[in-house]
């Protein structure tokens, strides 16, 4: 065998050579690319940190929700405006819910800090092997990141990132007890249904807390496509996903076979609730108007807030039965001839919404005399046939029901209630009211004059009146509203409290942004409100509203007035206690003869008295009677109004009674000769009698 010399050796050790330097670069190579990736991932995650500190975390519990609106107690009557979502703590949301959640969407959440770097790399592989992006990876604070900041709401690598960097934020900011809490509050269920109180509602008909495990999984498992697989549009798709967290839980070991099991075969009944209710009726309707007049467009729309309004629900429940029952009992009457509510229903397909609806309507208003505050209001029989509120939008001819306005003008006149007026035959004041005299009323609106008569009713709260006498009988358009608002005078001593609806708005923070005030002005004196409540009180003692004691039994102190236009197209009673005053409507939407005989007395007066006999037994009276005016007793002559002579004696036109002493007459009666009667006394009131020191006083005289 030949021995290699030195030069046989070079080759090889070139190639040695070659190999090592060949080795050498490409480490450096690896190195430097090692450096660089390095140097990269830090920039990336460096300026994506960066990126994710412009987020406001805060905002994470900050969810659009419908705005509550309640009654005077915080007794809740219904939801309107903002994202139809409510609030609730984990502690209100079933474990079931919770478990199978995670199972669906996130199985490793308390072992990661807010990126699953297993779930990347799986589904880094998976992309890469379909050529295409089929998997996220998203953790549920992904996902919470993303449904919290619009601007995250695409499927850019950039977006990708910040969300990641963010989630990273979150996880250190809150525990992950509030990120479930947060989560399970803000996604969305299905149309028009955000977070998990809403869907059990909506979807099952029972509070969050309630769900069993068949249920919890089935809505744990539309999350990623809710409307695709919503139960009421894919019911059997909605089971094929339930069953797909069911055996993921199962293979997490979270069930047991026997639990999973019951829950595949479990019958889920869906108690279909709609997204979006019209709760409230006309009474929440009148809310979302005045929110309107009150709140930017914005600040209603965001929702989340408190609106504490005056109504009392009880006496909105009682208003509304009431309504319906006794005009389902009118339309059994025989002399009724018009469509009937119950045959109305029966054509009506559920979507149609009309105006003007065939069958017979009501409205009522009932206020706080005290404040003005709303308590009820009723603007039809059925909310979901029309939404036309004739409480408050409506007008309609007034009838008699304006006569007191009229009364109340002439009494500041100088016409006192037993002033004599001819009528044909002749009757007082008093009797002109109480039997509701068109003659008469007309006579002393004349008396009073026309200017006067008008600047009350406007005063009152009704609109510019036509100049026309005609008003004296009721040619007036108005609605409840206006008109028990007016008639509020009476009971208040002259006063009109403006009526309103909202007391209180509370922002999402607890901070009260609207309040409403007490407005008041003086229509009428005191002394004429006090003549007015005495008359008053004879209309529902033995006048057209009579039936109102005798017939209902309604015995607290107070007065009204009862109204019908011509051909009984339209039905009133308003009146008041010292507490409350109410205003009834009854009529068909175009006007008509409701029925022959169909007065004020016989077709509202009966609401008005189921509603205030309620309002009664609730509370709603006057235990201790307000103070009365100082009386001063005099001697009058019915005929001239006056301070009586002997001469008005000798003509038997002289009468004593006790008026207010601005309303004592300043001059006497020329119409009947003879000498002045002897100066006004004053009338000892209640409580106003002589004292111990008096009597004792008296003694030594």
């Amino acid at each position: 065998m030949k021995k290699k010399t030195p030069a046989d050796r070079k080759p090889v050790k070139r190639s040695l050579t070659r190999w090592q330097s060949f080795k050498r670069l490409t480490m450096m190579l690896l190195m430097v690319g090692t450096l660089l990736c390095t140097l990269t991932v830090a920039l990336v995650i460096g300026v994506y940190t960066h990126l994710a500190k412009d987020y406001d975390l805060t905002q994470l519990g900050q969810m659009p929700e419908r705005s509550i609106v309640m009654d005077y107690r915080g007794e809740i009557l219904g939801r309107m405006h903002g994202e139809n979502r409510i609030i609730v703590p984990l502690s209100e949301v079933s474990p079931w819910f919770v478990k199978a959640l995670l199972a669906r969407e996130d199985s490793r959440f308390y072992s990661h800090s807010g990126v699953d770097l297993k779930g990347v790399a799986r589904a880094a592989v998976r992309n890469i092997k379909d050529m295409r992006i089929v998997q996220g990876a998203s953790t549920l604070t992904m996902q919470l990141a993303r449904n919290s900041f619009p601007d995250l709401d695409d499927r850019s690598i950039h977006r990708k990132l910040v969300e990641m960097m963010l989630a990273r934020r979150i996880e250190k900011a809150a525990s992950k007890e509030q990120i479930i809490e947060h989560y399970v509050n803000r996604i969305f269920y299905g149309p028009g249904i955000y977070g998990v109180q809403r869907a059990s509602q909506v979807y099952f008909g029972k509070h969050a807390s309630q769900l069993n495990l068949s249920e919890a999984a089935m809505i744990a498992g539309i999350i990623r496509s809710p409307v695709r697989f919503s139960p009421f549009r894919n019911y059997e798709g909605a089971l094929k996903e339930r069953d797909t967290v069911l055996k993921r839980m199962l293979e997490m070991k979270i069930i047991t076979p026997e639990e999973e099991l019951a829950a595949r075969y479990a019958d889920i009944a869906l108690h279909a609730q709609p997204a979006f209710q019209s709760q409230g009726g006309y009474a929440l309707d009148a809310v979302r108007r005045d929110l309107d007049l009150i709140l930017e467009q914005q600040e209603i729309e965001d929702g989340g807030l408190q609106v504490f309004t005056t109504l009392n629900k009880e006496l909105q429940d009682a208003a509304e039965q009431s309504v319906e029952k006794r005009l389902a009992a009118v339309e059994r009457l025989k002399s009724y001839q018009h469509p009937k509510k119950a045959d109305f229903d029966k054509t009506w397909d559920g979507t149609q919404e009309i105006t003007s609806t065939p069958y017979l309507q009501a409205s009522l208003m009932m206020l706080d005399n005290e404040t003005g505050g709303i308590l009820a209001v009723v603007g039809g029989r059925d909310y979901r046939h029309s939404k036309y509120n004739r409480a408050t939008q409506g007008e309609r001819q007034i009838g008699s029901t304006v006569k007191p306005f009229v009364y109340a003008a002439g009494v500041a006149a100088g016409f006192l209630p037993g002033t004599l007026i001819n009528d044909a035959p002749i009757h007082t004041v008093t009797d002109g009211l109480v039997k509701s005299r068109n003659t008469m009323t007309v006579r002393l609106g004349n008396y009073a004059s026309l200017n006067r008569v008008i600047d009350l009713l406007t005063n009152a709260g009704f609109g510019k009146p036509q100049r026309t006498p005609q008003i004296f009988i009721g040619n007036l358009a108005g609605n409840p509203r206006q008109l028990t608002s007016a008639m509020s005078i009476f009971p208040n001593q002259g006063l009109r409290r403006r009526p309103f609806l909202i007391d209180r708005i509370i922002d999402k923070a607890g901070n009260v942004i609207y309040q409403t005030p007490v407005l008041e002005s003086e229509v009428i004196t005191p002394s004429v409100a006090h003549m007015m409540r005495l008359m008053l009180a004879q209309v529902i003692d033995r006048g057209t509203a009579a039936s109102l004691r005798s017939e209902y039994g309604f015995n607290e102190p107070g007065g009204g007035k009862t109204g019908t236009t011509n051909d009984y197209k339209d039905a009133w009673f308003a009146g008041y206690t010292d507490r409350l005053s109410c205003g009834v409507w009854v009529g068909l939407d175009k006007p008509q003869t409701i029925i022959e005989g169909g007065y004020g007395g016989t077709l509202s007066l009966p609401i008005w008295a189921d509603v205030m006999t309620k309002a009664v037994a609730l509370g709603y009276k006057t235990e201790v009677p307000k103070v009365l005016l100082p009386l001063t007793k005099v001697t009058l002559c019915r005929l001239s109004s006056q301070l009586a002579t002997d001469g008005c004696g000798r003509a038997g036109t002289a009468y004593e009674d006790a008026l207010p002493y601005d309303l004592v007459p300043q001059n006497f009666c020329m119409e009947h000769q003879g000498y002045g009667a002897p100066p006004p006394q004053r009338v000892q009131q209640p409580g106003q009698g002589r004292g111990l020191f008096d009597r004792i006083k008296s003694w030594f005289r």
